[in-house]
């Protein structure tokens, strides 16, 4: 499939935005949040990614003006329920952040607010509309047939990963720019964890798609067994179209292994490194540098695999051809 800057900035940015939504919604359910004014920012770091994201896929339509009749079709596509539920987590995450706005400060000495009922209740419902919503995201490809690289189990597991990882890493960069405290080893764990998490499952589906078998092939289509070879006997037309250009994206089996060499470095090896500091040196603890550079890092090798994503998918009309 051809990589379009806009589904791909899309799917990255909400992701993250999304990602950092359930985080913060888990912290209020469990009664975790640090001040009203941490939290806060926190939300708007979130709502900030999730919008960019959402509006950044209006570019890869042919009538923007035509998006809300998507909200239309919820029974039926993943598009539209991704719709309808990012727009339910953002007014969710709005109350939540009203809540806040309106909640007594913490007292003097004290690194957290104590959440109010309507608070938990918010950021519980808040966590499952934001995994429910990139769930959504992901299942707009995985339930794409024609589409072998897209049609396997880790498809999901991988966009929620890539959610929880960077929205964690936004989350934690917000809340130490805007002064709050938090345990150095346990966000190293967590940075770990993740690292090392998402890198199994990417490369799990990396390994599908470059094994992966289609069960649609030329012979299928004819009715013919896979004991005859068939070939093409005349191109269908002498120069390229539109669907060779958009579903018959063809990326080199050298550049890919390289780019997933420096997606796999920047969205893992950078962060599990920065964890690994946090953990050992508590030096590097109180500065929030080290997070924005593990979240930079990570997002950029989000954007590298996510344009892997689509650029290694190839839709079956190319058997036409």
């Amino acid at each position: 499939m051809h990589p379009a800057f806009s589904v791909i900035f899309f799917t990255t940015a909400s992701g993250a935005g999304f990602g950092l939504f359930a985080w913060i919604g888990m912290m209020a359910a469990m009664d975790g949040l640090p001040n009203r004014v941490q939290a806060g920012a926190a939300l708007v770091a979130g709502a900030i990614f999730a919008v960019a994201g959402l509006f950044s896929s209006f570019a890869h339509l042919g009538r923007p003006t035509r998006a809300w009749r998507a909200f239309s079709q919820w029974r039926s596509s993943w598009l539209s329920r991704e719709g309808v539920l990012a727009i339910a987590c953002l007014l969710v995450a709005l109350c939540l952040g009203g809540l806040l706005w309106g909640a007594d400060p913490a007292p003097m000495g004290q690194s957290s607010m104590d959440a109010t009922g309507p608070m938990r209740i918010l950021g519980g419902l808040l966590t499952l509309l934001s995994l429910a919503t990139i769930a959504c995201t992901a299942m707009i490809y995985a339930s794409l047939k024609p589409i072998p690289a897209w049609r396997h189990p880790l498809v999901l597991p991988v966009y929620l990963g890539f959610a929880l990882v960077t929205g964690y890493l936004l989350a934690f960069s917000a809340l130490g720019l805007t002064g709050a405290l938090w345990n150095g080893h346990q966000v190293a764990t967590f940075m770990l964890a993740g690292a090392i998490l998402l890198l199994a499952l990417k490369i799990g589906a990396w390994r599908f798609v470059d094994t992966g078998r289609v069960s649609t092939s030329r012979n299928s289509a004819l009715g013919l067994p896979h004991s005859r070879q068939v070939q093409v006997f005349e191109r269908p037309h002498t120069e390229a179209n539109y669907l060779l250009k958009e579903m018959g994206y063809v990326l080199a089996r050298k550049h890919a292994g390289r780019l997933r060499l420096i997606s796999m470095l920047l969205f893992a090896l950078v962060p599990a490194v920065i964890a690994v500091l946090l953990w050992l040196w508590p030096a590097f603890e109180p500065s929030p540098a080290w997070l924005c550079l593990a979240f930079l890092s990570a997002m950029a090798g989000a954007l590298v695999e996510r344009w892997l994503f689509f650029a290694e998918a190839r839709h079956l009309v190319t058997l036409y051809y």
